[in-house]
């Protein structure tokens, strides 16, 4: 299995890739094909249900990027946490997801939102 550190920096990319084609062809890369996405907000399974997901999050906050804070993992099992924001405040936002990964892809992710303004 790929270390922890570079399955969670795959997902950060997905989720700050603004080219729609770019951002499928990474999907398609980091995560199996009827893999699952679902937080306290939304939920999604396969490629174009979690494409759609990404999307909606860019349109909601558009100029916000997610960072990679730490991870880690064992056996086919991760966590790691994020921040996402604007330039001027990058840590708005901060979560914690769970991952299953199976042959170094993302076969499930459970995302759980760790610090969210009141506004958001």
């Amino acid at each position: 299995m790929d270390t922890a550190n570079t399955i969670a920096e795959r997902y950060i990319a997905v989720w700050n890739e603004t080219d729609a084609a770019r951002r499928r062809a990474l999907i398609a890369e980091s995560w199996l094909d009827g893999a699952t996405y679902v937080d306290p907000l939304m939920a999604g399974k396969g490629h174009a249900e979690i494409d759609g997901l990404v999307s909606a999050v860019q349109a909601r906050f558009p100029g916000f990027r997610f960072a990679l804070l730490a991870a880690d993992g064992y056996g086919d099992r991760l966590r790691f946490s994020w921040k996402l924001g604007p330039a001027d405040n990058d840590d708005m936002i901060k979560g914690t997801d769970f991952a299953v990964v199976e042959d170094g892809r993302l076969r499930e992710v459970n995302g759980f939102l760790d610090k969210v303004p009141a506004a958001a």
